[in-house]
């Protein structure tokens, strides 16, 4: 049964209509975005959710956007534990994380499972496009992920790729902190998580000590009118590959803008993919351009 079905007895017509067919689940916490007009039963809906679905503890809703480089949130606890803070397992990792200062989605489990396997063995992969994204790898040894969060791109990359040397570079203190725990959560010995500002990211391998130059850069970017690309291309190996997302209606645009990057850094990239890995508004998607310097 779903949540619609539960509500069909406490909802009237006109509010099961306008009632979300789906919700964020993290780890115990779900949160939900309600409209205005079901504001006056959003508890009653919490508690029907936390009677349907065992594994949820807490319920609350969102009360203002992602926002800022920090990428913090903002919700109010309706029902339940009155906590923010949970362990998240996905794709065989175990995160903790405060749902409200770190960023973080589920959606994307399955987008980090689909770059780690590319990583892991270019003889697995299913699609024609993946196995061409895959054939670029060959004998991957350094994988940088920009904008790291808690730390779930490298963690589900380490866990398929043990004899790669993985880092995770992240603005966010909170975040970061959470990165470097969850490091030891999973016991995984290939992987370092820094925190530092992506701008600086030349000082950020100084003051750690990581590695000058990358065969993988992994860039899953917040919603900003930077690239971050002068940034990667600058640590970036001969022939790398990237995986970078970025946001829009049309993927033309996003290419264009890679292409004048690449351009302005003196690079040459071929483009081996370009996917939709999601809708976060209306006509408007994230995507993910697999490329490659040449």
């Amino acid at each position: 049964m779903n949540i619609r079905e539960a509500l069909k007895k406490k909802l009237s017509k006109a509010e099961l209509e306008i009632m979300p067919r789906a919700f964020e689940i993290i780890g115990s916490i779900a949160i939900l975005q309600l409209p205005r007009k079901l504001r006056k039963k959003e508890k009653l809906i919490a508690r029907t959710l936390l009677g349907l679905h065992k594994n949820i503890k807490t319920v609350v809703k969102k009360t203002a956007r992602v926002k800022g480089r920090l990428r913090t949130l903002e919700v109010k606890h309706i029902a339940g534990i009155k906590t923010k803070e949970t362990l998240h397992k996905e794709n065989g990792c175990v995160m903790a994380l405060d749902i409200e200062k770190c960023y973080f989605s589920s959606r994307l489990a399955h987008e980090r499972l689909e770059i780690a396997k590319i990583i892991a063995s270019a003889s697995k992969a299913k699609t024609r496009k993946t196995a061409r994204t895959a054939r670029q790898i060959k004998k991957t040894r350094k994988i940088i992920v920009l904008f790291g969060g808690v730390g779930p791109f490298a963690l589900v990359i380490a866990r398929l790729n043990k004899d790669a040397e993985i880092y995770s570079v992240e603005l966010n203190r909170i975040a970061a902190s959470y990165a470097e725990k969850n490091i030891e959560l999973n016991k995984l010995k290939n992987i370092k998580a820094v925190q530092g500002n992506v701008k600086k990211i030349k000082k950020i391998i100084r003051k750690y000590g990581l590695p000058k130059f990358y065969d993988i850069i992994v860039m899953p970017r917040p919603q900003l009118k930077e690239t971050f690309l002068k940034e990667a291309f600058s640590i970036a190996k001969p022939k790398a590959l990237f995986f970078y997302y970025d946001f829009g209606p049309e993927k033309e645009k996003i290419l264009q803008k890679i292409t004048q990057e690449a351009k302005k850094a003196r690079k040459k990239i071929k483009i081996l993919q370009i996917k939709k890995a999601g809708e976060i508004a209306p006509y408007k998607y994230r995507w993910r351009i697999d490329f490659r310097l040449i």
